[in-house]
């Protein structure tokens, strides 16, 4: 499929996922995430990926995680979730620490920020893909945190959804050295568009 019909702006999502100040920043819940992000150099490009993507009219969702301060109705069973109950920081509803990241450039009066509070995809209980297909979305573009675990389920809850689904290689990353291109080239590939932020910017740019 020609990627410029597939992402044209009148029907494309910019989904960015748990690029949060307490997931990605300095502080993090996440150390070994806000690492990899840092050497990647992950959210200034991804800035950059925003701000062509406001351009050309696409919406840019920000999906986030959030707790309440008791953390009721949030997951327990897996390792993840147990060390995330005991982690320093705490993604917390009201905090710093479930804002987007400042370098994503957020603007509030176009930008979506649709937090979840429990599973592992952004549409785990956010409603994103039924808002997505009320405003006539059929393509999303997924970006963020983390080709270990909630990049693929996002993907796939989308996909399984009826959305084509793109990603760009270089707009997410791992926390070990390898894993990430083996997870794009042996899973994401075979279920979603694989692209790069600097030819999905140019398509939108010239849009």
């Amino acid at each position: 499929m020609d990627l410029q019909e597939l992402v044209a702006p009148d029907h494309t999502a910019l989904c960015i996922v748990e690029c949060q100040n307490g997931v990605v920043g300095p502080e993090s819940s996440m150390p070994a995430v806000a690492d990899a992000v840092a050497a990647a150099g992950l959210l200034p490009r991804l800035g950059g990926l925003a701000v062509a993507a406001r351009s050309a009219g696409v919406r840019v969702v920000h999906s986030t995680f959030h707790s309440r301060a008791d953390l009721w109705g949030g997951n327990r069973n897996s390792r993840l979730f147990a060390a995330g109950r005991k982690a320093d920081v705490q993604q917390l509803v009201g905090t710093p620490a479930v804002q987007p990241a400042p370098e994503l450039g957020l603007d509030p009066d176009v930008d979506v920020v649709l937090p979840r509070s429990h599973g592992l995809s952004a549409d785990s209980g956010s409603g994103l893909s039924a808002m997505l297909r009320n405003e006539g979305t059929t393509t999303v573009v997924v970006v963020g945190v983390t080709l270990n675990l909630a990049i693929p389920n996002t993907v796939f809850d989308l996909v399984n959804a009826g959305f084509q689904v793109v990603v760009p290689t270089d707009g997410s990353v791992a926390t070990a050295e390898g894993y990430g291109d083996q997870v794009l080239a042996h899973t994401l590939a075979y279920v979603s568009t694989l692209t790069d932020v600097a030819t999905l910017t140019e398509a939108w740019l010239r849009a």
